[in-house]
């Protein structure tokens, strides 16, 4: 069953980034109290002013909550004991050496246990290894002498965000849940069924810690092997749009997956590396994950190396020569920057003397390295104008894409999204990453 708040309750939602925003603004929707909790002070006064400064939530969709008094947010994390249910969902990046850093779940947590009550669910929704919620999250949990399944509940429940889809929400999204006992999973479920149409529940915490990382290393691993096809067809002078179109015919056995200038974003770059570090304690290596990883993050390089090549057809150096980034986005039509591979282009070929500007009309600030940020260029025929060499890097659909090949004198499309533009297509390259040039 449900835990039986008290009148007035609150769900709290610890983290109002990309996922804890969005999953305060839907509880809120179905009529739940809720409480967002953050350290930036800034997000928690956009918040309360019925600001969003999440792409996919409108502020009407944080203001008509805010203004219902459904939803509020602030810093002080002792409001937590007001709290029924508390969802973490805090980032959880790499470190420098490409190691798990889950120091903002450890902080998360401590703030938790300060103001734990009986009768609380705590459910982790950050991404991380197999064991954190259990080895890591329930004995801080358990320090003040509540024990998780007795006195209170804890669950790890993914969070499958997926910025800019328009179909697919937090609401109608299946929701994987696992308890550290099984009467964890029964209230979690309960809980989360109020505002999510259909839950899943596994058998424990790990199983739906691993769920989440399998997701993520499917669509890694795939988009490696395509990635590996890519440079494979480009060695054999084939076409590999071409070869993926031919192959996505088939009716069974197959799912297409289509090449790119590498990964990006939170997930897909990033938490496959959470299971390979886990299994190095075991004395186990993962090879396919390993493996893609490598693939994909060589392909930013072979996307500057078309720049070159492209750059040399018009006896052109990249050094001195000033090159527009179409997109800095790690997808289409969002905001978010993270592990983006515009990121590693771009110091690609400031390494070989280049100047880089960019334009992305979701993105007008964008700080890739240490100094000042760049700001995006205004997309008229002045910038086309002033630059030797424009790549596509991110498939924005606001993109002119006539426009924009009729203007650049050079042009890399990484994405294959000119390959529509019958001018286009008859001056491509077999394997079309070259568009012009």
């Amino acid at each position: 069953m449900t835990p039986s708040p008290p009148e007035g309750a609150a769900f709290g939602v610890v983290g109002l980034g990309y996922v804890g925003l969005p999953l305060a603004a839907q509880a809120a929707g179905c009529g739940i109290r809720v409480v967002g909790f953050d350290i930036d002070q800034g997000v928690v006064d956009g918040v309360n002013a019925g600001r969003s400064h999440i792409s996919d939530l409108a502020d009407d969709d944080i203001g008509g909550a805010v203004r219902s008094g459904r939803l509020e947010a602030t810093a002080d994390m002792a409001r937590l004991a007001e709290c029924r249910a508390v969802a973490i969902c805090v980032p959880t990046p790499l470190s420098s050496t490409r190691d798990p850093d889950i120091s903002a779940i450890l902080a998360a947590s401590r703030a938790v246990a300060q103001a734990l009550v009986e009768g609380q669910l705590i459910v982790l929704e950050s991404t991380t290894y197999p064991g954190t919620t259990r080895e890591v999250v329930q004995p801080l949990l358990e320090e003040g002498g509540l024990r998780a399944g007795r006195d209170f509940f804890l669950c790890f429940s993914p969070e499958r965000v997926d910025p800019g889809n328009a179909v697919w929400k937090i609401g109608n999204t299946p929701k994987v849940i696992g308890g550290v006992t099984e009467r964890c999973t029964e209230v979690g479920a309960a809980f989360y069924s109020r505002f999510v149409d259909d839950m899943v529940p596994v058998s424990s915490a790990e199983a739906a810690e691993l769920t989440k990382i399998l997701e993520n290393a499917f669509r890694a691993v795939n988009i490696g092997l395509v990635n590996e096809m890519a440079l494979i067809a480009e060695r054999l002078g084939l076409d590999i749009w071409e070869v993926i179109e031919a192959a996505a015919t088939k009716p069974f056995g197959f799912m297409k997956f289509t090449p790119g200038p590498g990964l990006g974003g939170h997930c897909l770059p990033v938490d496959p590396h959470y299971l390979s570090w886990k299994m190095r304690s075991m004395d186990y290596r993962t090879r396919f994950i390993d493996l893609a990883s490598e693939v994909n993050a060589e392909m930013p390089g072979f996307v500057a190396g078309k720049v070159r090549e492209a750059l040399n057809r018009r006896h052109r150096s990249v050094r001195g020569a000033r090159i527009l980034l179409l997109g800095v986005a790690y997808k289409k039509d969002v905001d978010d920057v993270r592990e983006s591979p515009a990121m590693a282009i771009l110091e690609l070929l400031e390494r070989d003397g280049a100047t880089v500007v960019y334009h992305d009309p979701h993105v007008p600030e964008w700080r890739p390295h240490e100094g000042p940020p760049l700001q995006s260029e205004p997309l008229d025929d002045a910038l086309f104008d002033a630059v030797h060499a424009v790549v596509i890097v991110t498939d924005h659909s606001s993109f002119d894409l006539r426009a924009i090949f009729e203007r650049s004198r050079v042009l890399v499309d990484a994405r294959n999204i000119t390959a529509s533009i019958p001018e286009a297509a008859r001056t491509a390259r077999p394997q079309r990453w070259i568009v012009k040039g």
